[in-house]
């Protein structure tokens, strides 16, 4: 461009070449507002369920609400190391073998690796799709041909490169654009895609915010991997509840189901030892019985110690602290170690009696009784709070074999009664205090 007439042009040195050209002016903002208008509908409309394909793991499908809708983006996270390649693996394989086209994507490990992962896993032999590659453009063009495509698994969303983005892969500006790529060719190609997502050390996935907003689920795979348990959690679907759990158990050929997780987190507990009750929990749509363990020791001198593991570590302090204020037990110079067996993480404030009940047995050691579950919220003057899904709790209890169960005492007006199974005695308390009188103390 030339502010002004010249004969010869500076860049070529030609002389007559340059000439004149006038620019139209760009459209204002009412021109580019013009658009068409947005249909508007009643909520009394039809409405469909959207449709499910399984996987073949029920597991998995429970997490998911019943299954893979297609078109749908969902994101997986955990630690490294805590198996997601893995149940990935398994979950495509035993969709492929439905005769469904699946295609396992990987940026981490060469075919190779991926196959031998196959071999252990005795998948091997199903007709499972493999490619390594992490150019998004060449991966979207593979996408982009007709097909059948029932799932595509893209492990992992960091590795993914975009070569009109100026950074490198795993940048917050690559993620966030692969990611939108490939949601939108899930949208238009009707394929659910699974994109793993790595964590960083605070537990939350890594890159962009906006990517778990911009995807339909949100599963996280948790679990400590010394462990043999491991929970892949709901936190977000579009299509089914939230805060679903399902239950894993990592084995020499892969992840094994785990279909009654309450009698496997209670099958080594011993209830003749002081500091462990049964907590009666939910999470999502189904009950789950676990042990919650204390161990109180004597610490006179110094800062007293508090360390959880499966629980609220801000909560225990507090009721602690309500316990020696409310119910009369002196726990201020007293290392407090509490534990959640069995690997899950209890969050629901409905387990602040059943740790409670842990703490006065194990400050009074005094076993509580081996046939007795514990549920209910406690409030800071000592108050034993309703909670929801009693008769689920009660129910699941019942199918264990546990005969007793200490609850919130009914006071609200109108307050249905909940179901009592047949062999389940219900004790129902109004306060700590209850609680605390049950145990005998010198």
């Amino acid at each position: 461009m030339h502010p002004r007439w010249a004969g010869r042009c500076e860049s070529c040195g030609e002389w007559n070449t340059i000439l004149e050209e006038t620019v139209a002016p760009r459209p204002g903002p009412a021109a580019k507002g013009a658009g068409r208008p947005v249909d508007f509908v009643h909520l009394d409309g039809s409405a469909e369920l959207p449709p499910r394909c399984p996987t073949g793991i029920v597991e998995l499908d429970r997490v998911l609400g019943g299954g893979l809708v297609p078109a749908s983006a969902i994101l997986v996270g955990g630690d490294p190391g805590i198996g997601k390649s893995t149940l990935l693996l398994q979950a495509a394989a035993a969709l492929a073998r439905t005769g469904r086209r699946v295609l396992y994507i990987s940026g981490e490990e060469s075919i190779e690796q991926t196959r031998l992962r196959a071999r252990r896993l005795g998948v091997q032999d199903t007709p499972l799709e493999l490619a390594a590659a992490i150019n998004l453009r060449d991966i979207a063009a593979s996408l982009r041909t007709p097909g059948d495509t029932a799932l595509v698994v893209i492990d992992s969303i960091q590795t993914m490169w975009l070569d009109s983005i100026d950074s490198a892969p795993g940048t917050v500006a690559q993620v966030r654009a692969c990611s939108f790529e490939l949601i939108q060719l899930a949208k238009a190609g009707r394929f659910a895609v699974v994109l793993v997502g790595h964590v960083t050390k605070d537990g939350a996935i890594a890159g962009p915010r906006v990517l778990e907003h911009m995807v339909d689920a949100v599963l996280y795979f948790e679990g400590d991997r010394g462990h043999q348990f491991r929970i892949l959690r709901g936190v977000k679907n579009r299509f089914g509840a939230t805060d679903e759990i399902g239950v894993f158990e990592m084995t020499d050929r892969g992840l094994a189901e785990v279909a009654n997780p309450s009698a496997l987190f209670l099958a080594e507990r011993h209830g003749n030892i002081a500091g462990s009750a049964v907590f009666a929990g939910v999470e999502g749509t189904r009950p789950v019985l676990v042990e919650v363990q204390a161990l109180l020791s004597p610490n006179p001198a110094g800062q007293p110690r508090r360390s959880v593991i499966g629980w609220d570590g801000g909560r225990l302090p507090m009721l602690l602290a309500v316990l020696e204020a409310r119910g009369g037990l002196r726990l201020s110079a007293t290392d407090v170690y509490l534990n959640v067996a069995g690997g899950l993480r209890v969050s629901e404030p409905a387990a602040d009696l059943a740790v409670a009940a842990a703490l006065v047995s194990a400050a009074t050691e005094t076993p509580t009784n081996a046939g007795m579950i514990y549920f209910g919220e406690i409030g800071l003057s000592g108050e034993v709070r309703q909670v929801t899904q009693v008769d689920a709790r009660l129910k699941e209890a019942a199918k264990l074999g546990f005969v007793q169960a200490t609850l919130p005492r009914r006071i609200a007006r109108g307050n249905r009664p909940p179901v009592q199974p047949n062999g389940l005695e219900l004790t129902e308390i109004g306060h700590i205090s209850d609680l605390v009188g049950a145990f005998p103390r010198e």
